[in-house]
């Protein structure tokens, strides 16, 4: 395996996990700001408060992108394969 073949096995790698994770985290930290901003103006301080609308943005994006997610996952599995047997040859 060359060093660009690496190279771009790695650079695939590493976008796939952005692409992946991103909107996950993204999602999450908007929803904890808006959270906290509104326990701190009402001055409500529970721990299920916070957690609950984070559970349930984080499920709400796994089922509307999962197979788009599982797809992205998919393709790079092949990808490494492919890379993976060509280096046997």
């Amino acid at each position: 395996m060359s060093a660009s073949e690496l190279s771009m096995v790695m650079q695939q790698s590493l976008l796939t996990v952005l692409s992946i994770a991103g909107p996950i985290l993204v999602a999450t930290l908007v929803v904890g700001l808006a959270v906290s901003i509104v326990q701190a103006a009402t001055q409500i301080n529970e721990a299920t408060l916070s957690f609950v609308p984070k559970l349930l943005v984080v499920a709400g994006i796994l089922v509307v992108m999962g197979p788009d997610m599982a797809a992205r996952l998919i393709s790079l599995a092949r990808l490494m394969f492919q890379t993976a047997s060509e280096v046997a040859r």
